[in-house]
């Protein structure tokens, strides 16, 4: 069964994929919709292809995105998680957090923008500033949720054993609700990309945001595609890497689950 599932987790967006391109290609093959309005595949492929290959050209524009959305991943994180902490152990805290908590995430990041263009000012820092808002509060949600799904039972045991406020944290409480917070992290990296898009288009800077604003107004529309295809899979990148981690983490922890069990028979 599961290297049935295996086999069809890869081959079903394959498929889906070619399907796509497919129906992309039929509807512009008669030359009936105008390439500024949707570009050809092949005119995609080779304006990425330029971009790419071309030295000095897109790269930079890469490098600047991934560097803003890695500053600010690392913020978010950094932060929401001690908070997660704080709101899981404290009743005073949760109570006083979580109302503006659930307010805040209604709030677009396309709106946060011009306060921070005020408050920071243009470029790396309010971009980064945007990011980590983007980024902390998928992990804050999903952490506090993971902590207070903890087993108290097992706490309160270790806690007869005399295990202290800190290892509990350590040691138990952290490795309990680590699943839920590496969801929370995966989600929330990926939505970093979207800040610094959002961010450069709004307060500057040099990654790919700007160029889409570039090749918006020069109407170049393959470029446009070209580079929401780079930002997808850089997006995609992320995703997959923190995914990777929580795999890893779930095999490590089954063996030592099972390791344990056997132990004590």
């Amino acid at each position: 069964m599961r290297r049935h599932t295996s086999w069809l987790t890869l081959v079903a967006p394959v498929c889906l994929g070619a399907l796509l391109l497919a129906a992309w290609t039929l509807a512009v093959a008669p030359g009936t919709i105008p390439r500024y309005f949707l570009p050809t595949p092949w005119g995609v492929l080779e304006e990425l292809a330029a971009g790419l290959i071309s030295p000095g050209d897109m790269w930079p524009y890469i490098g600047a995105t991934v560097l803003e959305a890695v500053l600010g991943s690392a913020a978010g994180f950094l932060i929401a998680l001690p908070l997660a902490v704080l709101i899981y152990r404290s009743r005073l805290v949760s109570a006083a957090v979580l109302p503006f908590l659930g307010a805040s995430q209604a709030i677009p990041a396309i709106a946060l923008a011009p306060l921070l263009v005020l408050w920071v000012g243009y470029g790396l820092g309010g971009i980064v500033v945007l990011c980590t808002l983007m980024v902390f509060f998928p992990i804050l949600v999903s952490s506090v949720v993971g902590f207070r799904h903890i087993n108290t039972d097992v706490l309160g045991a270790a806690q007869l054993d005399g295990a202290g406020s800190w290892a509990l944290l350590i040691h138990m409480e952290i490795p309990m609700a680590l699943h839920n917070i590496l969801a929370g992290t995966r989600n929330g990296f990926t939505l970093s990309v979207t800040g610094a898009v959002v961010g450069e288009m709004v307060m500057g800077g040099s990654g790919l945001g700007s160029l889409i604003a570039s090749q918006r107004d020069s109407f170049n529309t393959a470029g446009m595609f070209a580079t929401i295809l780079v930002l997808a899979t850089v997006a995609a990148a992320i995703y997959s890497v923190v995914a990777f981690a929580e795999r890893r983490w779930s095999r490590t922890s089954s063996s030592a689950r099972s390791s344990h069990v056997r132990s004590r028979a």
